[in-house]
C-alpha cells in the first residue's frame, strides 16, 4: 500500500478495517490460519499471533477514506527467507546510501527493522524465545537512548564550557587591550617626565656654571680690590713713618 513505507519487516497483506460511505465494515485483523478450529494447533497459532501483536504492533492507515491495518507475518520461516532478509538488508543499505562506519541513523533503523524481523521468526518457532530477545532488544535499546542522552548531555557541558571560555577570553582581550593602553600611557608620561627631569637638570647646570663664573670673577675683583687696598695700606704706613 503507498500509504506504509517499505520494511524489513515481513508483514501479512493489509486488512479493511473500516470503508467510510456504505457503512460497511471488514475483516478486522490477521487472516485466521489454516489449521482445524478448536484444535491445539488453532490455539497455538492464535497465542503465537498474540504475541507477535503485542511485540510488533499491528500498522494502521487511512487511505481514500479507508482504514486499513496490517500485522505482522506469522508464517514460519524457512532458511530461504533469512537469506532473503539479508539480501533486503544489504540492498536497502545501498539504496539509502548509509554509512559503514561511526553513527549512522539510517544504517541504525534497517539493522533494528531486520532485528525486528528476527525477533518475529524466532517468535513463531519459540514464543518464549522471542519473548527473551524482545527483552534483549529493549535493553539495548534503552542502553542506547541512555548513551545517546550521556552524549548530548556531554555536548551541551562541552558547548557551554567553550562559550563561556570565549567569553572569557574576550573578556581577557578586552583587559589586555586597556592595560596595553593604560601601560603605552604611562610610557608616554615617564618620557615626559623624563624629558622635563633632563631639561631641568640642563637649566640647574647652567645655573652653577653660571654661579661658578659670577664667583669667581667676584673672587677675582675681591682678591684685586684686596691688593690694592693693601699697597694703599703699605703706602700710607710707609708715609707715616717718615
Amino acid at each position: 500500500m503507498s500509504g506504509q513505507a517499505e520494511s524489513l519487516v515481513k508483514y501479512d497483506h493489509p486488512v479493511l478495517v473500516v470503508t467510510h460511505g456504505k457503512g460497511k465494515g471488514a475483516r478486522k485483523g490477521r487472516l485466521p490460519p489454516v489449521v482445524a478450529p478448536g484444535s491445539a494447533a488453532a490455539a497455538g497459532a492464535a497465542q503465537t499471533e498474540d504475541i507477535l501483536d503485542s511485540i510488533l504492533p499491528p500498522r494502521e492507515w487511512t487511505e481514500g477514506g479507508q482504514l486499513w491495518t496490517q500485522s505482522v507475518s506469522s508464517a514460519p520461516a524457512t532458511r530461504l527467507d533469512v537469506l532473503h532478509l539479508q539480501e533486503r538488508l544489504d540492498r536497502a543499505l545501498r539504496a539509502r546510501q548509509a554509512r559503514e562506519t561511526g553513527l549512522c541513523p539510517v544504517r541504525e533503523e534497517l539493522y533494528a527493522q531486520c532485528f525486528d524481523d528476527l525477533i518475529r521468526q524466532v517468535t513463531i518457532a519459540c514464543a518464549e524465545r522471542g519473548l527473551l530477545l524482545l527483552r534483549v532488544r529493549d535493553e539495548a535499546r534503552t542502553t542506547a537512548a541512555a548513551y545517546q542522552t550521556l552524549y548530548e548531555s556531554a555536548v551541551a557541558f562541552g558547548m557551554r564550557k567553550a562559550l563561556q571560555a570565549e567569553q572569557g577570553r574576550a573578556e581577557l582581550t578586552e583587559r589586555v587591550r586597556s592595560l596595553e593602553a593604560e601601560n603605552a600611557e604611562l610610557t608616554r608620561r615617564v618620557a615626559e617626565q623624563a624629558q622635563r627631569a633632563e631639561a631641568t637638570e640642563r637649566r640647574e647646570a647652567d645655573r652653577r656654571e653660571a654661579e661658578a663664573r659670577r664667583h669667581a670673577e667676584d673672587k677675582d675683583y675681591f682678591a684685586s680690590r684686596l691688593g690694592q687696598l693693601k699697597a694703599q695700606l703699605d703706602a700710607f704706613t710707609t708715609a707715616s713713618k717718615k
